[in-house]
């Protein structure tokens, strides 16, 4: 079970239209969203990472700077970046929203950031809308967080793509 800023948000998302199983970033209405906008952001996919495009700011004031224009991964530790990486990738690659479950600040106080994929105004599927979820008072007051652990990502819902397959063309495998 989640903690309900996240299931907002996944419900939010899951309302949207969609368009090719990806819903488009025009279709999202930020006030929906009310109290939970300043622990909100809008990122662009950039590799395997992100870039943060806007930043609410509770999630500024949680990492001690402004955000917009900065990649994402180098807020996690070196040894979540690869999980973060994957959860980034699934979103993407799966349609859905994607829970990542991490630690914050000396004593790991827990923190869940979902990620949902939406198209921007190209049609390309490339950007974040995602939200921090603090799930302890002393992760809600944390102030200059430098470093997030990551502990487990979690896919949530069906997956809305169809699993990628093989396919020969004379006798030789292609994607």
């Amino acid at each position: 079970m989640f903690h309900s800023d996240t299931q907002i948000l996944i419900d939010t998302w899951t309302a949207l239209g969609e368009a090719a199983v990806i819903p488009d970033r025009a279709a999202f209405d930020p006030t929906r969203l009310g109290l939970l906008l300043p622990r909100a952001f809008m990122a662009v996919r950039r590799g395997d990472g992100a870039e943060f495009r806007l930043a609410g700011s509770w999630i500024e004031t949680f990492h001690g700077d402004r955000l917009a224009g900065t990649a994402w991964l180098p807020w996690w530790s070196d040894s979540s970046r690869p999980l973060v990486a994957d959860a980034i990738t699934r979103t993407f690659r799966e349609a859905r929203p994607v829970v990542i479950v991490a630690g914050a600040g000396t004593d790991e106080t827990a923190l869940e950031i979902v990620l949902t994929p939406l198209r921007g105004a190209d049609g390309v599927a490339d950007r974040i809308l995602g939200l921090y979820a603090p799930t302890t008072a002393e992760t809600r007051h944390l102030l200059d967080v430098d470093s997030l652990t990551a502990r487990v990502s979690v896919g949530v819902g069906d997956i809305r793509r169809a699993p990628l397959s093989l396919a020969t063309v004379d006798g030789r495998l292609i994607a």
